[in-house]
């Protein structure tokens, strides 16, 4: 079986890196023939060139050049692909021309948050439904983001995110990290992000600073980068400035993960909603304690209070309690892990979300 993957760009980002791990798994199906387009230079992990498929860039410029659909018709008729796996809305929009004139099959990945409330007239939701009378499936790694993009039923797919736990096979060690984040407290904080306004890295440093008020043996890393870092690193007080560490993108996030007392993700919920979030199964997978922002496909992910713990939105107060809660119960913490990393093995590993997948192609070719 051929199949043609197409993608917006592989820059760093939750779908980019689930399309990774759909690589690394149906690598090991000789059966099938993978190809994958990538409509912009942009490739963020570098390790898709050591998986050994054949990539082609079909560059968009100017970015609403109509040469990209004669450029992706004639890839096609030349691959002959079985079927077409888009990841993204727009990637589908440039599929669906060629599907319709060559009579290929698609799967449009195009459901990647869970956003609450979206109306009628919202363009992320007009966008998408937009794609569902050509595509044969819709796929979302949430159930929650199939209902907020009111996706038909029979249609509508949900295939979890698999982690590949060879991911977490060769960590640097916790000591020398720690040196070279220049970490100098025992208990260490960290949430993952980008300092973009879906993410609610806000309320994490106000939680930090509420912290620190009363106790000095907690150091909060902040990792990630974004249009938003620079207001956000004006937030912290001259005398928390060596309890808060903001490292930048890191490479080894997995073994930044490691160093962890606990993991936080908090979101901006007002605009996005997580879909499954990638930084929360690795938490998980690391047996670190999560706290998340309760809403969208999160609560699919965590049972509030055996595997992590669920908050409202933009409370910093609230987020504060949970993180002295947890640093104060060592154990109930470790239990937590413990049980994050069976919830992560059981329900959300490469092995299952790779057969998932090779059981949609198969129904749909």
């Amino acid at each position: 079986m051929k199949i043609l993957l197409a993608v917006d760009s592989l820059a760093r980002g939750g779908m980019e890196r689930r399309l990774i791990e759909l690589v690394k798994g149906l690598k090991r199906y000789p059966e099938i023939e993978l190809n994958l387009v990538v409509f912009s230079e942009t490739i963020a992990y570098p390790e898709i060139h050591d998986l050994d498929i054949p990539i082609t860039i079909l560059k968009r410029v100017p970015k609403k050049n109509p040469m990209v659909f004669v450029r992706f018709y004639k890839l096609c008729k030349k691959l002959g692909p079985d079927l077409i796996h888009c990841w993204g809305t727009m990637s589908a929009i440039w599929a669906i021309p060629t599907a319709k004139l060559l009579g290929i099959s698609l799967i449009n990945g195009n459901i990647m948050d869970a956003p609450e409330g979206l109306s009628f007239f919202d363009k992320r939701l007009f966008r998408a439904r937009l794609t569902y009378p050509f595509s044969s499936f819709i796929v979302s790694n949430s159930k929650a983001g199939l209902n907020a993009y009111k996706v038909p039923k029979h249609k509508a797919i949900c295939i979890y995110n698999g982690f590949d736990s060879n991911r977490i096979s060769n960590l640097k060690q916790g000591s020398e990290l720690k040196n070279e984040l220049k970490v100098q407290t025992p208990k260490v904080v960290g949430m993952i992000g980008s300092f973009s306004e879906r993410k609610d890295f806000e309320t994490f440093i106000k939680a930090g600073i509420k912290i620190l008020g009363k106790r000095s043996d907690v150091t909060f890393l902040a990792v990630g980068e974004g249009p938003e870092l620079g207001k956000h690193l004006q937030m912290v007080p001259s005398k928390y400035r060596s309890n808060f560490i903001f490292p930048g993108i890191r490479t080894d996030v997995e073994s930044v993960i490691n160093i962890l007392d606990i993991g936080v993700l908090s979101t901006n919920s007002h605009i996005h909603g997580e879909g499954i979030s990638n930084v929360i199964l690795e938490y998980m997978a690391l047996e670190k304690p999560v706290i998340a922002t309760k809403g969208g496909g999160t609560p699919e992910i965590i049972e509030h209070g055996i595997s992590g713990i669920l908050i409202p939105s933009h409370s910093a107060l609230d987020l504060a309690n949970e993180i002295h809660y947890l640093l104060e119960n060592i154990e109930e913490a470790r239990t937590m892990g413990r049980k994050g990393r069976e919830t992560v093995a059981e329900k959300f590993n490469l092995a299952e979300m790779t057969k998932a997948y090779i059981e949609l192609y198969q129904r749909t070719y």
